[in-house]
This record gives C-alpha cells, sequence and structure tokens, in this order.
C-alpha cells in the first residue's frame, strides 16, 4: 500500500508500507539517486516476517517532493528520517543504505534520547569512514547522464557498465520505476537534479554537504542503539579499513560480509542479505 509520509519542512514522502499494522515497525531508507523499489524484495520478506515495514522515498526521489530550495544536505536528510521515525506508533529498527544510512545514523546519533528515534539501527555498504575512489565512481555515474537516456535499453546499459559483477536483466520493467519518461521522449533518473549537481550547479557542493568526516566520527563514537553494520565484500566504497575504523568508535557493532556483493548489496546478494538483517532484526522486535 502507497502512502504519504510528513518530512521535515513539511516535505511529502512517499513510502510503500506493508505487514501488521501492529507488528514492529521498521523503516528502509535507499542510497542516494535510487528510489523505494531498491528495497522491493526486503520490503516483502519483511512484511510477510510480521514488521510493518516502510520503503521510503527520499525527498528529491522516486515519487517524493523535490525541496523548493534544492535543500538536500545531510541535515535535511536527516530530518527527514527523524521525522518519519517519530510518526510512528513506536521506535522503528532504520535500515539505511548508502545515503539512507549515513541519513539515519545522524538522525539517532544527535537525538537525545537515541531510543526515541530507534531501537535499532542496520547500516548497509555505508559508515563515518569512505573510500575516495568508491565516491568519485558513484559521482561519475550519477553526472554522467543528465539529459537522460533514448531508451531503456540504454540505461540498462549504463547501469550494466556501472555494475559489470551483476547480471544485465532482460526484463527491464522494473527499471522503468527508477526512471521517468518526459514529453522529449527520453527516459530521466527518478530524482530532482539538484541533488546531485547542487543549487548552485556543483557537483563538489553537494558531497560536501553529505560526507562531513568529523560530524560522521562523532556520531559513530555517540551512536548507543544495536547496530548492524553489512558490507559488500567487492564494494570500493566501505573497505575493512573503513569497518574497522566503525567498529573501533562503536565497539557493540554486529558485522556481516557479504561475498559476491558489491556497493549495492541488497539487489546483488538479495537472500543473502535478507537473511542477515532478519537475524539481527528478530533479536530487537
Amino acid at each position: 500500500m502507497s502512502r504519504t509520509l510528513q518530512g521535515s519542512g513539511g516535505i511529502q514522502l512517499a513510502a510503500d508500507v506493508g505487514g501488521p499494522t501492529n507488528g514492529p515497525t521498521v523503516v528502509l531508507l535507499h542510497g542516494g539517486g535510487q528510489t523505494r523499489h531498491s528495497w522491493h524484495g526486503t520490503w516483502k520478506v519483511l512484511a510477510d516476517a510480521g514488521w510493518h515495514a516502510v520503503s521510503l522515498d527520499l525527498r528529491g526521489h522516486g515519487d517524493s517532493e523535490w525541496d523548493p530550495e534544492g535543500d538536500y544536505s545531510l541535515d535535511a536528510f536527516a530530518a527527514d528520517a527523524r521525522a518519519v521515525a517519530e510518526s510512528m506508533p513506536e521506535p522503528p529498527v532504520m535500515v539505511g543504505a548508502s545515503l539512507g544510512g549515513l541519513s539515519a545514523l545522524v538522525a539517532i546519533a544527535e537525538s537525545e534520547p537515541q531510543t526515541d528515534v530507534a531501537r535499532a539501527l542496520v547500516l548497509v555498504d555505508v559508515a563515518n569512514r569512505l573510500e575516495d575512489g568508491g565516491r568519485d565512481r558513484i559521482g561519475a555515474f550519477m553526472t554522467a547522464n543528465l539529459d537522460g537516456f533514448a531508451s531503456l535499453e540504454e540505461a540498462a546499459d549504463a547501469i550494466a557498465a556501472y555494475n559489470p559483477h551483476r547480471p544485465r536483466p532482460r526484463d527491464l520493467g522494473g527499471l522503468s520505476k527508477n526512471l521517468r519518461r518526459r514529453e522529449d521522449g527520453r527516459w530521466y533518473w527518478h530524482w530532482d537534479p539538484a541533488f546531485v549537481i547542487g543549487k548552485f550547479g556543483s557537483a563538489d557542493e553537494t558531497r560536501a554537504s553529505v560526507v562531513q568526516p568529523n560530524r560522521l566520527d562523532r556520531a559513530a563514537e555517540t551512536i548507543d542503539v544495536p547496530v548492524l553494520l553489512v558490507r559488500g565484500r567487492r564494494s570500493d566504497l566501505l573497505s575493512t579499513e573503513g569497518v574497522e575504523d566503525f567498529m573501533s568508535r562503536a565497539p557493540h557493532t554486529e558485522f556481516v560480509d557479504v561475498a559476491g556483493a558489491g556497493h549495492m548489496v541488497a539487489g546483488d546478494r538479495n537472500e543473502v542479505f535478507n537473511n542477515a538483517i532478519l537475524r539481527f532484526l528478530d533479536r530487537h522486535r
């Protein structure tokens, strides 16, 4: 079932909601440039397992509103995560991939008490320390086709070049959920271009507004709810050293390394990922 939830500053956020309404709540936050549909397999598994599962489109993504001021800062995303969590019947478990994970980490760690926002946190291939090479590769991918694609096949080719280890899908119906077809007939990514290029037209501005090392270090040192950190073993964004640094700051963290997966862990090895987080979630119902 699709619903509209309210984020910070009145921004309307689209969400898919499933599972029993009286079940424990889990909120899924996708990565930058994705939509709530990237969680579809996990969202369904959680709903079927008795969780009240909420999969959210971040501001400026999917069917959520674009910020009229072009505010896609870490502050804005974290405030949205906090607003949604506080609107739930009880503090949820928050599951965040990449940008969604950073937003959830900051939203929880900078709240007092933290347990008013979330009962636990799952970070998916993201932590306080990120590798420059991985960030640069993601940035290059997201800025490469701002003029859109002539067809879904062309978009699929671009994704296959970015994720060469993942089989290219034969059915492109799912891909159409992450793209918008405009009046000129071209397909465009399902997010506000200002998210990537910033309100002043600089991709560097966007990166600086989201990746704040000192702030993320403090969040890692401050977080005291249960944490599960999931890494894709092929990831070029979160290294082994990055995992060790986070766990030295938050020693209560549990860790799962998913073989055969890159940065898009849930998409690369969905069944393995789902099993790993279900075990953690069941301990924090």
